[in-house]
């Protein structure tokens, strides 16, 4: 049933939100004319949906940011603080309704970008950002149903699914539900049930249950396999209620293991994360997304699991400070819970960016060097409490710290060619800081617009420090900047890499795509250096440099490798091994040379082109 909602931006205390004025709005969103409030109300006003078959109310809630609670007739019923799990709210009987929800900004560090200028402020209003719905249902139900796949790394064959169903009854019950679990569309294999006893005399009762998968049928990244999938059903009485999910098994240890395999990854950061983000991510060859710093939408989470993308999820705790490790460590163990269903879920961050950018403006060469390792040294950071939370995560990887080197990230950020230095800078900030198997963000900005005025997260200085000139110089150089990073970090074989950022949130940014989504000069930059099969040249400068094939596939290729060097071409063979990195020739190259190099299989071609600069 939909809803008609008003709303008001009020001053939060205790008591239930009485404005003087309503006006309409849309929930789910994000009502522009609050923005900057430190807290919205939201009122409706229903009669009673229930039809003769029907006993229960249920309000939805999903994406609630950032503390909310929630009254109905008058009386206050819930309160929710972790924006990323649904609020289901049981509705007491009666024939009209008047509902009421109030929304803060954060009260805590656990407001993520949100909480940062790195959004703009029309995005992180208080509100019911991604659903809001009615439900009715029967006595008895299965009000909640939640799934947590588990797979053994040892023997993928040996697979269950942890199912957690939350019973709503009137009267004392006995009985059981029964539990299905099916492979979604064409997926191999057959299906399984079980029955599972629910007694209590309590109005709500939870059933854990244990099923086991014969023949599991997994899920994989889209470059790898297919995205098998699993719908699990409970049915008590006449009311069902499911889920979908997928097996997998994720590990990570000096590299990502899918099922047991190694993973390269080559990944985009999402700041304002959209289904259509992660379909845009695939044409870019990237296998993972990493939502930074903020819960992910459900449609993004299914999109992930529909599209094969690996899903990099941080808690929402970004920049310096410190913060309550008990509100942390609760705060990741919901989070855990609330994605554990998605086969995408991979990974978990904790603190985001945790201390002053330390080296902006920093140039290269000895002393500027110097100056990078006196200002890295003095920018320490005591991640015991961030260690401390990523324990309440047990399904995927973490990654406690996420920032720049010199405070021994787990994940490290580098900006050679835009913070600071330029982009020959890599090898030495790897070397020197022991930085580089696990890159969160590496990148540079560009304008979206000939006059982007202030853009959230775009450093006009920064820009304009590297860039003379307008859009077409401004992307132009991101590109560069992206593409030299991108291929440099393949050829020093690094693990894990993403790119900061896949779009833009205002006129311009660190995106390689504006923020309608148009592509800038740099995404197809980045799609050539991310192709799984690719060839390279060591360094797109004058003097001997090597011709390389990079090769991130568990299966040795048979290539014909050819290369065009100002209209002169040769050609050879090569048989290169799994995971591979391997050097073709040498060229000797002079300013102004143009070179083209491209590989093929016999059924796919790819092919990279480079004006050598001074």
């Amino acid at each position: 049933m939909s809803l008609e909602w008003r709303g008001a931006a009020v001053a939060p205390d205790d008591e239930m939100p009485s404005p003087e004025s309503w006006e309409p709005v849309s929930v789910p969103g994000r009502p522009e004319q609050f923005a900057g409030a430190e807290a919205v109300a939201y009122e409706t006003t229903f009669s009673d949906p229930r039809d003769e078959s029907d006993a229960h109310t249920l309000l939805v809630l999903n994406g609630t940011y950032a503390h909310t609670r929630v009254w109905c007739n008058g009386d206050r019923l819930a309160s929710h603080d972790a924006y990323f799990e649904p609020l289901r709210v049981r509705l007491p009987e009666s024939e009209e309704y008047r509902v009421v929800v109030e929304c803060r900004a954060p009260e805590d560090r656990f407001g993520g970008l949100h909480a940062t200028d790195q959004l703009p402020p029309e995005r992180c209003v208080p509100g019911i950002w991604w659903d809001a719905s009615l439900e009715t249902r029967p006595d008895p139900c299965v009000s909640e149903l939640s799934v947590q796949p588990q797979v053994s790394e040892a023997d993928v064959t040996d697979a269950t699914v942890e199912v957690s169903a939350t019973v709503l009854t009137e009267e004392p019950l006995d009985d059981r539900i029964t539990l299905s679990l099916r492979p979604e569309g064409d997926v191999r294999g057959g299906g399984m049930m079980d029955r599972a006893r629910v007694s209590t005399d309590a109005e709500t009762a939870t059933v854990s249950y244990t099923m086991d998968v014969r023949d599991p049928s997994l899920w994989w990244p889209h470059d790898r396999g297919e995205q098998s999938r699993y719908v699990l059903s409970a049915k008590l009485g006449d009311a069902e209620h499911s889920v979908t999910t997928g097996l997998r098994t994720v590990s990570y240890d000096d590299g990502l293991r899918v099922n047991g395999e190694d993973m390269p990854v080559r990944g985009v950061t999402l700041l304002d994360p959209t289904a259509e983000d992660v379909a845009r991510a695939v044409d870019a060859n990237a296998n993972l997304v990493r939502v930074r710093a903020q819960g992910t939408p459900p449609e993004v989470a299914r999109a992930c699991d529909d599209h094969g993308v690996l899903l990099w999820q941080d808690l929402p705790l970004s920049g310096p400070g410190s913060f309550d490790t008990e509100r942390g460590t609760a705060i990741a163990t919901q989070l855990d819970a609330a994605y554990a269903q998605h086969p995408s879920f991979t990974a978990v961050g904790v603190h985001d960016e945790p201390v002053p950018s330390y080296a902006d403006g920093l140039g290269t060469g000895f002393l500027d060097r110097l100056r990078f390792r006196w200002r890295a040294w003095r920018a320490s950071y005591d991640d015991a409490d961030a260690a401390s939370v990523a324990t309440a995560v047990d399904s995927v990887p973490t990654f406690p710290v996420v920032g720049p080197p010199g405070i021994d990230p787990d994940a490290v950020t580098l900006y050679p060619g835009w913070r600071y230095g330029d982009t020959a800078d890599l090898q030495w900030l790897c070397s020197q800081f022991d930085v580089g198997d696990v890159v969160a963000g590496f990148g540079a900005g560009s304008l979206g617009t000939p006059d982007p005025g202030d853009s959230p997260g775009f450093d006009s200085a920064c820009h304009d420090r590297h860039v003379d000139g307008g859009v077409e110089a401004s992307q132009a150089y991101q590109s560069g900047v992206v593409r030299e990073v991108a291929e440099t970090l393949r050829q020093r074989n690094a693990p894990l890499i993403v790119v900061d950022s896949l779009r833009d949130v205002g006129d311009a940014g660190m995106g390689l795509l504006a923020a309608d989504g148009t592509e800038k000069t740099a995404f197809r930059a980045l799609a050539d250096s991310y192709e799984p099969t690719q060839v390279v040249l060591s360094d797109a400068a004058p003097g001997e440099q090597d011709i390389v094939v990079l090769h991130d596939r568990p299966e040795k290729a048979d290539l014909t490798v050819e290369w065009d060097c100002n209209g002169d071409r040769e050609q050879a063979e090569h048989t290169v091994g799994p995971f591979a990195r391997v050097t073709v020739d040498t060229l000797t190259l002079s300013a102004g040379d143009d070179v083209t190099l491209a590989a093929t299989d016999g059924q796919t071609v790819v092919k990279n082109e480079y004006r050598i600069s001074e």
